[in-house]
């Protein structure tokens, strides 16, 4: 049972993954790792993902 549902946790978690749902909690994680010296807090959740949806629809997307 208990690799049952470590295996489902598994799955879980890479399936937030390829959603983006856990983009704002690796976005954390990253600030506090790499930016925790900075005087400027980190984006809001909704913030992040104003910024990241800005990103993602903005400017061309096409190969020619």
């Amino acid at each position: 049972d208990f690799c049952l549902s470590r295996g489902l946790g598994d799955v879980y978690k890479r399936q937030r993954q390829l959603s983006g749902d856990d983009a704002y909690e690796r976005y954390l994680q990253h600030y506090a790792e790499h930016h925790s010296d900075s005087n400027e807090p980190p984006l809001t959740k909704a913030a992040f993902f104003k910024a990241w949806q800005d990103k993602k629809w903005t400017g061309i997307k096409r190969c020619c």
